[in-house]
C-alpha cells in the first residue's frame, strides 16, 4: 500500500491554532463574548498554510484586520503531494483534519493522532482538487475535482474523512486555470466557488446546496486576474464572518481580496498583505 509521507499533526497543534485564532479575535475586540473562533460568523476560520518544495508546511494566523501573524512551522516531511486541503466536518468553522493527495493518485485523510485513512485511489486523473466545505447540502465538508477532460465531480464527505462515490456535476471546466472555494461569497448561507479562465476573467458559481446540481449558472465578477499565478480561498482571514480570497503574483507578493457577502461584487479592492517571499510555497491549504 502506498503511503503519503508526512507526520500526523497532533491534537495539541489543532488546539494551539484554535487558541491563537481566539486570542487574535479577543485582541481585536471582535469576540468580546466568544469562547471560540467558531462563534464568529459562518465562514471557515482555518488560517493560511503554505507548503514549500522541501516538504515543510508553515501556518499563518489571521490577526483580524486582514494581516497575518509571523509564520510558525506546522509540519515537515510533506513531500510528493499534489493537493492538501483542510476540512471542517462538524460545521463549527474550525478544521477537523486534512486530505492529502499524492503523486501516486492515492488520497488520504489525517485527523489528530488517529491513524491515517486511505480515502481513494486513481485520483491522478484529476488536475485540480478543491476542499469546498459543505457544498452538497450536508454538514460535512466535500471535495470538488476536475479531470483532464474538464469534467467536474463532487465527492460528498461522510464527516470522518471518507467520501462517497463521485457525482459528475459539470463539464467544460478545462477553460479554467484556477478554481477556488471555501465558504459563502453571496450571503445566502451556501458555499460558492470562483474560477479564472484563460483570459484572466473571474467567474462566480453560487452554491445551491443541492448535491445533484451544486452550483448555479456562472456570473462574471472581474477581469485581469492573470496577473496572479495562484488563487486560494483560505476561509475568513478578516474575522468578519465572510470568506476571503488570497492571490499571489510572480514577484511573490500576496494580496487579500476581502469578501463582501454580495454576489454582484463579492470582493473588496485588493490589499497587499505579503511583500515578498511567498513564491517559496508550492501549495497553499
Amino acid at each position: 500500500m502506498a503511503k503519503i509521507s508526512g507526520r500526523r499533526p497532533g491534537r495539541a497543534a489543532a488546539r494551539l491554532a484554535a487558541a491563537a485564532i481566539t486570542a487574535a479575535l479577543v485582541a481585536t475586540g471582535a469576540a468580546a463574548t466568544s469562547a471560540s473562533a467558531a462563534d464568529v460568523g459562518d465562514a471557515p476560520m482555518f488560517g493560511l498554510y503554505g507548503l514549500n518544495s522541501s516538504g515543510t508546511a508553515y501556518t499563518y494566523v489571521p490577526q483580524g484586520d486582514g494581516t497575518l501573524s509571523p509564520r510558525v512551522e506546522f509540519e515537515t516531511g510533506m513531500t510528493g503531494l499534489e493537493f492538501v486541503g483542510l476540512v471542517d466536518n462538524d460545521a463549527d468553522n474550525l478544521a477537523d483534519g486534512r486530505w492529502q493527495l499524492g503523486t501516486s493518485g492515492n488520497i488520504w485523510y489525517y485527523e489528530g493522532n488517529s491513524p491515517s485513512i486511505k480515502v481513494g485511489y486513481g485520483w491522478d486523473t484529476y488536475n485540480t482538487v478543491v476542499s469546498v466545505g459543505q457544498f452538497g447540502g450536508a454538514e460535512a465538508g466535500d471535495l470538488l475535482a476536475r479531470d483532464t477532460k474538464g469534467d467536474v465531480y463532487l465527492y460528498l464527505g461522510y464527516g470522518d474523512g471518507k467520501v462517497t462515490k463521485r457525482l459528475k456535476v459539470g463539464y467544460g471546466w478545462d477553460i479554467y486555470t484556477q478554481i477556488a472555494g471555501n465558504g459563502d461569497l453571496s450571503g445566502d448561507g451556501k458555499n460558492d466557488v470562483v474560477a479564472r479562465d484563460k483570459a484572466g476573467v473571474l467567474w462566480l458559481y453560487k452554491g445551491t446546496g443541492d448535491q445533484k446540481a451544486p452550483y448555479a449558472k456562472r456570473t462574471r465578477i472581474g477581469s485581469g486576474w492573470n496577473q496572479y499565478n495562484t488563487l486560494f480561498a483560505a476561509g475568513d482571514l478578516t474575522m468578519d464572518g465572510i470568506t476571503d480570497l488570497v492571490a499571489r503574483n510572480a514577484k511573490g507578493e500576496l494580496y487579500l481580496y476581502q469578501g463582501t457577502g454580495n454576489a454582484a461584487a463579492p470582493y473588496k479592492s485588493k490589499a497587499l498583505i505579503g511583500t515578498s517571499g511567498w513564491n517559496t510555497y508550492r501549495l497553499f491549504f
